[in-house]
């Protein structure tokens, strides 16, 4: 399972940062990854990270946020700077894992995390 931490209400232009943690029996995890979802619109991609540490950013996450992982933890990790009304959403972090005994690798997702932007 993922375990998402870390969001809260921040004033514009501040900073969250978001941490996730998969637990559970798992051979390997792939790409790791955050996603949110605004009140009314679809849910997006913010970041993703491979197992190597190759990222992948949102235009609108670009500059301002910043995504890591800790592989012998299994945690991934969002910083976000910067913060924007805009950025109001669920925040969800996702990781592609490969259970043990299994020989296909799983989408898995976190709980939800709710992040709020004052102005």
């Amino acid at each position: 399972q993922l375990q998402a931490s870390g969001g809260g209400l921040v004033q514009a232009g501040g900073s969250l940062r978001l941490s996730c943690a998969a637990s559970g029996p798992m051979w390997s995890i792939n790409d790791m990854g955050w996603y949110h979802q605004a009140p009314g619109k679809q849910c997006e991609l913010v970041a993703t990270i491979s197992s190597g540490g190759i990222t992948n950013y949102a235009d609108f996450a670009k500059g301002r946020f910043t995504i890591s992982r800790d592989n012998a933890k299994n945690t991934v990790t969002l910083q976000m700077n910067s913060l924007r009304p805009e950025d109001i959403a669920l925040y969800y972090c996702n990781a592609h894992i490969r259970p043990c005994g299994w020989l296909s690798e799983f989408g898995f997702w976190g709980q939800g995390t709710l992040v709020t932007v004052s102005s």
